[in-house]
């Protein structure tokens, strides 16, 4: 474990009285002040939040724009319930398309093995708006914790999930700052001793293959550290090919075939993952490629499908499994935030397989 480091008026002009000025610093932002801060109704509000009845779009945007200014979150507990907290964990992943985040929430779903609470799941796509949404709407049942995908989120979300009364876990990654705790690998440095492994092998010509990495950041650090490890040899990618779709086996094999037509001289291939990975072995099957002698394959995550291709593919194993169940050890261990953000490195490991 590594610790680190408006004064609105009302809508009808009139000033606000000292005790309806918002306050400088609070710890539950309430309708009211959304509802001051906009210059509408408390009751146009509740309405706009519960999506009921209709609301004029130049109302509905300003309200919104209070919402995400002051972090507010509605609270979906009544009456004497409104102050606990429920033993509900939130869960948001931004995808399902492969066993990546599944091997995440099975080490969430051991981590609560025979605890009180209960994981929700939801899945943001990579989307930021769509992950804003998710957590306001998580948040609004006050959950005991919230577990979220990677350090990177908009405004709104990071102060939602800073003045939430709950733990915050942020996974998959520890290569800046979190909010609470982060429990995962730095990324930056998985590509970077890639890219040195492959050097030490002798490779010389390489070239990058990689989904829309655009909204992926982990997959961008990695592509950093890899860049980085080239340039201090003297040396950079020859070549890359990058789809505009989500990761798949079948974008790999496409990409591979794309990445050989611009520059047939690449020697080795690194993959943002093992999806694409493996669509580049397929790709060297199809046309009749020698996968270690006309093109070598490194991949990304260490997945059970890169292990029974004919040739073991090469890749870097990142321990998924662990960063799940030791996300939910860290909750189960104390409801409280730690006086400083805490990071915990569950590290990679780079497998030798027959591919590169």
């Amino acid at each position: 474990m590594r610790r680190l480091f408006l004064e609105p008026l009302y809508a009808n002009g009139n000033d606000m009285k000292s005790k309806d000025r918002l306050p400088d610093k609070k710890s539950k932002v309430t309708v009211r002040e959304v509802a001051l801060l906009a210059q509408v109704s408390e009751t146009t509000v509740s309405r706009i939040m519960r999506k009921e009845g209709s609301v004029a779009n130049e109302t509905r945007e300003r309200v919104m724009n209070a919402v995400r200014e002051l972090g507010y979150v509605p609270n979906r507990l009544a009456g004497s319930l409104a102050s606990l907290n429920t033993n509900l964990v939130g869960v948001l992943v931004p995808s399902l398309q492969n066993i990546v985040f599944p091997e995440v929430l099975r080490g969430i779903q051991a981590g609560l093995s025979g605890s009180h609470m209960q994981a929700v799941t939801s899945v943001t796509d990579y989307d930021f708006a769509t992950e804003e949404s998710m957590v306001r709407g998580l948040l609004a049942w006050n959950p005991a914790a919230v577990l979220v995908t990677g350090l990177n989120h908009n405004e709104a979300t990071s102060r939602m999930l800073r003045q939430s009364s709950g733990r915050v876990v942020e996974m998959m990654e520890v290569d800046s700052e979190p909010i609470d705790v982060a429990v995962g690998m730095f990324h930056r440095s998985a590509g970077y001793e890639t890219a040195r492994y492959l050097l030490q092998k002798g490779y010389r010509h390489f070239g990058y293959v990689a989904h829309d990495i655009g909204p992926d950041r982990r997959a961008r650090l990695r592509h950093e550290g890899m860049a980085q490890a080239l340039s201090e040899a003297g040396l950079g990618f020859i070549a890359e090919s990058r789809a505009e779709t989500p990761s798949s086996i079948g974008i790999g094999k496409v990409m591979t075939a794309r990445l050989l037509e611009r520059a047939p001289d690449v020697k080795v291939a690194i993959y943002s993952n093992d999806d694409m990975a493996v669509g580049g072995v397929f790709h060297c099957m199809e046309a009749g490629l020698s996968i270690g002698s006309d093109l070598s394959i490194f991949g990304f995550n260490g997945l059970e499908i890169g292990r029974h291709l004919p040739q073991p593919l090469s890749t870097m194993r990142s321990n998924r499994f662990l960063i799940g169940k030791t996300a939910i050890e860290q909750i189960l261990q104390s409801p409280e935030r730690p006086a400083e953000p805490v990071r915990i490195d569950t590290g990679f490991e780079i497998v030798e397989g027959a591919t590169a």
